[in-house]
């Protein structure tokens, strides 16, 4: 999961470089931080918050698949 949404969120950026994502892992589920460039936040979390839903929701269907429980949370 780490992975795809780090390739996601690269795709969106005008900085790729400066993404991160941390994996924080709980006793049911795992949270991954996203971590872009300053500049960048308005791109990844879009009008309204739909570009952060939308990963979210691939996120979690890709999580759902493997039977896992995945949060992202986008920090700055």
């Amino acid at each position: 999961m780490k992975e795809l949404l780090e390739y996601v969120a690269r795709q969106l950026v005008s900085r790729p470089e400066a993404v991160e994502v941390h994996e924080v892992a709980g006793e049911r589920s795992v949270v991954l931080e996203l971590r872009v460039d300053d500049e960048d936040l308005g791109r990844v979390i879009g009008r309204r918050g739909r570009v952060a839903r939308a990963l979210r929701t691939l996120i979690k269907a890709a999580a759902a698949r493997e039977g896992r429980l995945v949060h992202v949370e986008i920090v700055d």
